[in-house]
C-alpha cells in the first residue's frame, strides 16, 4: 500500500492544470481552469502526504489562501477521492 501512496503523492506534487481539470471532471469536483492553474502551480514541488489528515488539512487551508475557500472544498474533495482508491 505504501508504494501506491508514494504515486499519488508523487502525482499531486506533480499536477499540471490540464491533468487537475481532467481529474476534477472524472470525480465531477467544480473547478475551472484559473483555478486549477492556482492550484497546479502552488502544488508543484510540494512534499506533502495526502493520506495524512492533518498533513492534507494544512495544505487545503494553504490553497484557500491561494485560490479560495470554494476551491480549496473542491480540492479536498478531490484528495479524499484519490486517497479511497
Amino acid at each position: 500500500m505504501k508504494i501506491f501512496e508514494n504515486i499519488i503523492n508523487h502525482k499531486v506534487s506533480t499536477i499540471t492544470a490540464d491533468e487537475l481539470l481532467k481529474y476534477a471532471d472524472q470525480f465531477k469536483i467544480s473547478i475551472n481552469r484559473k483555478q486549477a492553474g492556482k492550484i497546479a502551480e502552488y502544488l508543484r514541488g510540494k512534499k506533502v502526504n495526502i493520506f495524512k489528515d492533518a498533513e492534507r488539512a494544512a495544505l487545503i487551508k494553504e490553497i484557500a489562501r491561494a485560490a479560495g475557500p470554494e476551491t480549496a472544498k473542491e480540492v479536498n474533495k478531490l484528495f479524499i477521492q484519490f486517497t479511497k482508491q
